[in-house]
C-alpha cells in the first residue's frame, strides 16, 4: 500500500538584486534605494512524495492559484458536484454540468423555435399564395398576391391566424436538428476516404443524406403544419391529425415527400458552393469579421433558395387534402 504526502510551503523574500543596479542604489541602505520600497516577492511550492509537483511565483499579488486550488487538483477532487449548500445559494452552477455539446444542441434548437415563431406570419402568406390554385379549384384561377393574403388572415381571423400552424413547425425543430445531427456524422465516416480524409464532395453527399434522413423521419409534422395553415376554422393539431388518419390513410402523412427528397440535394450542393465562392472573393482584411460571414451566409442561402423554390412550391400543392397530383410529373405542368 502506497502513501502519499503532499506538503506544502509559501515564503515570502525580497526579490534578487539585478546585476545592472545602479551604483547609487547599492549605496543606500536598502538595495533599492529609500525611495523605492521593496516589492513582494511570492513563491508557493507544493511537493507529493518529496518531488517539486507544482511551482507557482507572481510578483506583488497572489492572485493566479490559491493553496486551495493547488491541493483541489493534486488530490483529484476538481469537478466533481459542489456541495448541497453552493446549490442552493447559486442554483445557476448546475448549468456548468452539462457538456457543451448538449447545451450548444439546446442553444441552436431555442434559437431555431425563436426565429420560426419570428417568421411565422410570413411563412403563412407564403403557404397561402402556394396553395391558392388548389385551395380555389375551380372557383379562380388568378393567383393571391402577398398584401391580400395579410389582409386575408387579418380579417377572417384576427392576429391569432398569422401563427396558425406554429407549434408542429417550433416541435419539429428539436427532432429534425438531433436527426440531422446524429446523421451526419454516421454519414461523414460512410464517404470518408481510405485515408481517413473527407473531401468536398464526401461533405457535399453526407450534408444531402442526412438532410434527406432529417426530413423522413420528421416530415409528418410538416404536413400537418401545412393543413393547419392553409385549412379555414380553429382547429387542434391532434384534431387534424385523427382526421387525415381516419378519411385519407397514413399515407397522407407522406405526401409530397419525392419532391422535398429531390429539392434536399440541389439546396444543400448550391448553398455549399455560393458559400465558399463568395467567401474566397471576399479580400483577406475583411474575412475574419463576423458581419463577414453572417451577410456570406444569408446571401448563398437566399440564391439556394430562389435556386430550388419551384419544388418547394410542388411539394406544398402535393400536401393538400383533394390534390389533383399523385406524383411530381403531374405537379410540375399543373403549377
Amino acid at each position: 500500500m502506497s502513501h502519499r504526502r503532499v506538503e506544502a510551503c509559501d515564503s515570502w523574500r525580497p526579490p534578487p538584486v539585478p546585476g545592472h543596479a545602479p551604483a547609487l542604489l547599492l549605496r543606500a541602505g536598502n538595495p533599492w534605494g529609500r525611495s523605492c520600497p521593496p516589492c513582494a516577492f511570492a513563491s508557493l511550492s507544493v511537493r507529493e512524495g518529496g518531488a517539486a509537483a507544482v511551482k507557482a511565483e507572481d510578483v506583488g499579488e497572489e492572485k493566479e492559484r490559491t493553496l486551495a486550488q493547488v491541493a483541489a487538483e493534486v488530490s483529484g477532487t476538481k469537478g466533481k458536484m459542489p456541495p448541497v449548500a453552493q446549490l442552493l445559494k447559486h442554483p445557476l452552477a448546475l448549468l456548468a454540468l452539462v457538456p457543451s455539446s448538449v447545451a450548444l444542441f439546446a442553444a441552436g434548437a431555442g434559437a431555431g423555435a425563436v426565429a420560426k415563431t419570428v417568421t411565422a406570419p410570413l411563412d403563412r402568406v407564403k403557404l397561402l399564395m402556394q396553395t391558392h390554385s388548389v385551395r380555389m379549384a375551380g372557383e379562380s384561377t388568378k393567383g393571391i398576391g402577398f398584401v391580400q393574403a395579410m389582409a386575408e388572415i387579418g380579417k377572417e381571423e384576427g392576429i391569432k391566424g398569422y401563427w396558425k400552424g406554429n407549434l408542429p413547425q417550433v416541435i419539429r425543430i428539436i427532432p429534425y436538428s438531433a436527426v440531422q445531427l446524429f446523421s451526419y456524422e454516421v454519414y461523414k465516416k460512410v464517404f470518408r476516404r481510405k485515408d481517413g480524409e473527407l473531401t468536398v464532395f464526401g461533405r457535399l453527399a453526407a450534408g444531402a443524406c442526412a438532410g434527406m434522413t432529417s426530413t423522413l423521419v420528421t416530415y409528418p409534422l410538416d404536413v400537418l403544419r401545412l393543413r393547419l395553415a392553409v385549412q379555414s376554422g380553429h382547429s387542434t393539431m391532434s384534431l387534424v391529425a385523427l382526421n387525415m388518419l381516419r378519411e385519407e390513410g397514413l399515407a397522407s402523412f407522406y405526401g409530397g415527400l419525392g419532391p422535398s427528397l429531390i429539392g434536399i440535394a440541389p439546396y444543400i450542393a448550391v448553398n455549399f458552393c455560393v458559400f465558399d465562392l463568395m467567401k474566397k472573393s471576399v479580400p483577406e482584411k475583411y474575412k475574419s469579421r463576423p458581419e463577414t460571414s453572417l451577410a456570406t451566409a444569408l446571401l448563398s442561402a437566399t440564391f439556394a433558395t430562389l435556386m430550388c423554390y419551384p419544388l418547394d412550391t410542388v411539394r406544398r400543392q402535393m400536401q393538400m387534402k383533394g390534390t389533383p397530383y399523385n406524383t411530381i410529373f403531374d405537379a410540375i405542368p399543373g403549377s
